[in-house]
């Protein structure tokens, strides 16, 4: 009888441990599969973007004892993405453009935001992590003169100047909304017509001539996040160090922008950012934005 008990224990707690390891290689087989039919679904090109006008106003009647100078200012902005991914392919790319003018009351209309800038990042899985093996791509621009607002003289225009980055290195990326790249080799151009160094060096090119070269290291992040719903707030780090000049001196692009939606068409637009390149300034340069926008998501 003893024997009996002791052979069907046995069968029992055999059988018991076979469904247990059934139902564990199971839950593995059914993670791998959700596993590849996201990665199925994620196959592909991955669009979208908005446009967005923000307009912001001052008004005072004569009566106003207040003090204050009326004014109007308003801004045209693009931000768009499209990303491709396919197997241990990744391709990431933006365009960010912007245009503003403000009127004060007796005053002629200046240019209060200007820029035009795109941003390729290719990579190919490294590993079974999150690291890629990557290509950095960076152009920025402007797209209208800009005029010193101490003496009324033209100190740039359309492509002068204008920046160009590119070269390799490793990439970490979380998702599209957070990603790091580190570029330890890459090459610099600057870009500025010669008719604004014909007195003095402009944007580091030197006197008489219309480009600069600058070989460096490159770190580039993006973080997206949700503070709470309907309020997103996107980050955008770019640092440069020069090799052949001064590396100790890192030039600096942060950008900031703060989404808070009233629904689908309207929302309240914060944008900052804060410049540092001591080749064109030795000093921050710090753009702030802030206005009632009219959104269009496509």
């Amino acid at each position: 009888m003893r024997k009996i008990i002791l052979v069907v224990t046995i069968l029992l707690f055999g059988i018991n441990a076979n469904a247990q390891v059934n139902e564990k290689e199971l839950l593995n087989k059914n993670a791998e599969a959700a596993k590849k039919a996201d990665d199925t679904t994620n196959v592909g090109w991955k669009r979208g973007g908005n446009i967005v006008f923000l307009f912001n106003q001052s008004a005072f009647n004569n009566d106003w004892l207040g003090g204050g100078t009326a004014n109007m200012a308003g801004s045209l902005g693009l931000n768009y993405d499209f990303n491709y991914k396919a197997g241990k392919i990744v391709w990431d790319n933006k365009i960010i453009g912007s245009y503003g003018l403000t009127k004060l009351k007796g005053q002629d209309m200046v240019k209060s935001d200007d820029r035009l800038e795109f941003t390729s990042l290719f990579g190919r899985k490294a590993g079974q992590g999150n690291w890629y093996y990557s290509w950095y791509l960076n152009f920025k621009t402007q797209m209208d003169s800009g005029f010193d607002p101490k003496t009324g003289v033209k100190i740039s225009h359309f492509f002068s100047p204008a920046y160009f980055q590119s070269g390799p290195g490793m990439l970490w990326k979380k998702s599209d909304n957070l990603k790091l790249n580190i570029a330890p080799a890459t090459s610099k151009l600057i870009f500025v017509h010669d008719h604004f160094t014909q007195l003095g060096s402009a944007f580091g090119v030197e006197q008489g001539k219309s480009s600069r070269y600058e070989f460096g290291a490159a770190l580039n992040g993006y973080y997206k996040l949700n503070l709470m719903e309907n309020i997103s707030m996107e980050n955008i780090l770019n640092l440069y160090s020069n090799y052949l000049d001064k590396p100790q001196n890192v030039d600096i692009d942060y950008q900031m922008n703060l989404v808070m939606k009233v629904n689908k068409y309207i929302s309240t637009n914060v944008a900052f950012q804060a410049l540092y390149d001591d080749n064109a300034r030795g000093a921050f340069q710090i753009r702030e934005v802030f206005g009632l926008g009219v959104n269009y998501g496509f």
